[in-house]
């Protein structure tokens, strides 16, 4: 399954978050919340930036990829969701406005096509 590599790609993505606010929970001496720790804010919601648009994405790519779509557009759309997250977290880590947006249109234009691509084809399924 194609799906699966950029399961696990993203999966590492996410531990690597997590990681980094840990790293910054104790360097700060912060057990809970974000301490007013501009630099553990920015690590925490990228963490969270990542949990919550990275699971949606990989079961719309897992739908494609069942529902038969050409192993190039499965292999294209989950690069798209890695380096959309992957540009968003390194916009928020290094204040870096224009990373942001590059990864959140990314992530948001991929999405929307993997959504799209999952209607249609659920459709042509259903009526075929």
């Amino acid at each position: 399954m194609i799906s699966s590599i950029y399961a696990g790609f993203s999966a590492l993505l996410i531990v690597w978050l997590s990681l980094n606010v840990i790293k910054l929970r104790r360097t700060n001496k912060v057990s809970l919340g974000d301490g007013g720790v501009v630099q553990l804010q920015s690590a925490i919601r990228a963490h969270g930036n990542a949990a919550e648009y990275i699971p949606i994405s990989l079961i719309l790519l897992y739908l494609l990829e069942a529902g038969g779509v050409h192993a190039l557009l499965v292999h294209l759309s989950g690069v798209c969701i890695l380096l959309g997250r992957s540009l968003h977290a390194k916009g928020l880590l290094s204040d870096t406005m224009r990373y942001r947006v590059a990864g959140m249109q990314i992530t948001i234009f991929t999405l929307a096509g993997l959504a799209s691509a999952n209607i249609v084809i659920g459709f042509l399924k259903w009526f075929n």
